[in-house]
């Protein structure tokens, strides 16, 4: 099993949003990065865990814990025209973007601020990815100590 956390802005999917969800389970659409989708092609594998973070919003933080229910396949949102997502240059015999489908395992009792996190970046979570500067991406791996250690400050 690995670790991983995976953003999203409230506003355009939350943790609300996943909750109210049929069975809780979504795809998760949209990674357009080529790194991050290197990650949801070839390395999420069912029953990974995630931390589903907030970004890019009033107070950026940890929102929950998602289990990964679906390895890698085709981001079907790319082949869709009227989808925000929408990328002409993926065919469906050849594409480029890929998804995995999560369910929502826990929900925080309340947001784990990303301001929390940063009071232990030199210590418990010194090396999170996370918390290096310039790290834009939506996705990347929590390694166990880290996992468990954010665990720890949810409860």
């Amino acid at each position: 099993m690995r670790y991983w956390l995976m953003k999203s802005e409230p506003d355009t999917f939350g943790i609300d949003d996943l909750a109210a969800a049929p069975k809780q389970t979504t795809s998760w659409e949209g990674v357009r990065n080529f790194q991050a989708r290197n990650m949801l092609r070839d390395d999420m594998q069912a029953g990974d865990l995630a931390f589903f973070y907030h970004s890019s919003c009033p107070e950026p933080g940890i929102a929950g814990v998602v289990e990964v229910v679906r390895s890698g396949y085709p981001d079907a949102s790319a082949w869709n025209a009227r989808s925000p997502y929408h990328d002409p240059k993926s065919l469906e015999n050849k594409p480029l973007w890929y998804t995995v489908d999560v369910r929502l395992k826990q929900r925080a009792r309340q947001l784990l601020p990303l301001a929390v996190l940063r009071e232990h970046a030199t210590q418990q979570l010194d090396g999170l990815l996370l918390l290096r500067r310039g790290n834009r991406l939506s996705i990347t791996p929590v390694d166990r100590a880290h996992w468990k250690f954010i665990l720890s400050l949810l409860r």
